[in-house]
């Protein structure tokens, strides 16, 4: 309370003085400086808010549109009468746009294979479907597909972590500056190399994005057209006779190839079946000799005695020994009649 009375008593002080010493004009005047002084004060004040209220209706990211960002890629099938002169002359388009080729395949193509051409281009984005369009003058576009793939997000993702790791490389870097042992500067290397190491890799990352959102990718497949393709036959006779020509030579080839490859077959099939053989000539032998061996063997009990189907048979033959004129039929064959052969030889000897 002291405090606020003695500096009460100071401001009415220096009130009266002024009033005195500046007479009636600075009477007029007092209340100017007043009401400047009453302002004076509180414009400090006001200026310090008039930036705030400024500021806030212009936001840094309401308003702010980035471009979309596209990734362009697509295949052309075309065909033509010369597919290497084709694309060659599609080359020559690409680097007038300032493009470029990835990748270039051609078969100027043999007997059985028609000519044929494979390119993957880069072309500015902005000059796709023009250059597309002017594809109709070096052949026929058989089919055409296109994609836009919108990286967009993709392409803000990067940037801004790109921007926040390079404040805080700037950040570390003076640390490291300001740094005031080795343990802080040791420290401070560390975290500095892994935020370098991720900052280049994302900024890697944004520039073969942005390669492919400026260039796009085109693969152009140029094939024969289908007169060249051999669809239609012969035109006249001679043609047939060359074509038949032709047939049976292919044919002899694929004869010779063929027998080519059965002959090591042939050779196996030929080894197999002399292995075949001898097994079965073998078998075959052991089984006659089995049976010879069976035939000339006697049986089990004819030894010392005979066996009545062959003590039957000895007494037929003795019987027919003791009788007479056994032995002369037994001699002479009989002829048609059943008599003897030599009867009437025999009565005239008696």
């Amino acid at each position: 309370m002291r405090k606020l009375g003695v500096l009460f008593v100071v401001l009415c002080g220096s009130v009266l003085l002024a009033g005195c010493g500046g007479g009636s004009g600075s009477t007029t005047d007092a209340p100017a400086s007043m009401e400047g002084g009453a302002p004076a004060a509180t414009p400090g004040f006001r200026v310090q808010q008039a930036p705030a209220r400024e500021q806030a209706p212009v936001p840094d990211n309401g308003p702010q549109v980035t471009d979309r960002k596209e990734v362009v890629t697509g295949t052309v099938d075309l065909t033509a009468d010369d597919p290497i002169a084709a694309a060659q002359t599609l080359t020559d388009r690409v680097i007038r746009l300032d493009g470029r080729i990835d990748q270039r395949t051609e078969n100027p193509g043999t007997g059985d294979d028609d000519p044929h051409a494979n390119l993957v281009i880069r072309i500015p984005a902005g000059e796709t479907d023009a250059f597309i369009d002017g594809l109709g003058e070096i052949g026929e576009v058989t089919e055409i597909s296109t994609n836009r793939d919108d990286v967009t997000l993709q392409w803000q993702d990067l940037d801004a972590r790109i921007t926040a790791l390079r404040a805080s490389v700037d950040r570390l870097r003076d640390l490291m500056a300001r740094a005031a042992n080795t343990a802080d500067l040791i420290a401070a290397e560390e975290a500095l190399a892994d935020r370098q190491a991720e900052l280049d890799s994302l900024t890697g990352q944004r520039r073969y994005l942005d390669d492919q959102i400026t260039l796009s990718t085109l693969t152009i497949d140029i094939g024969t057209t289908a007169e060249k393709k051999g669809d239609t036959g012969p035109a006249n006779f001679w043609d047939g006779v060359v074509d038949g020509w032709h047939s049976l030579i292919d044919w002899l080839k694929d004869a010779v190839v063929f027998a080519g490859q059965a002959l090591p077959w042939l050779g196996f099939l030929a080894v197999l079946g002399a292995i075949l053989a001898a097994v079965v000539r073998l078998f075959r032998g052991r089984r006659h000799r089995s049976r010879t061996t069976t035939a000339v063997t006697p049986p089990v009990g004819s030894v010392g005695s005979a066996t009545p189907e062959a003590a039957a048979v000895s007494a037929e033959e003795s019987g027919a020994a003791g009788k007479p004129g056994a032995a002369d039929k037994s001699a002479h064959p009989t002829d048609k009649s059943g008599g003897p052969a030599d009867e009437s030889g025999g009565s005239a000897g008696e």
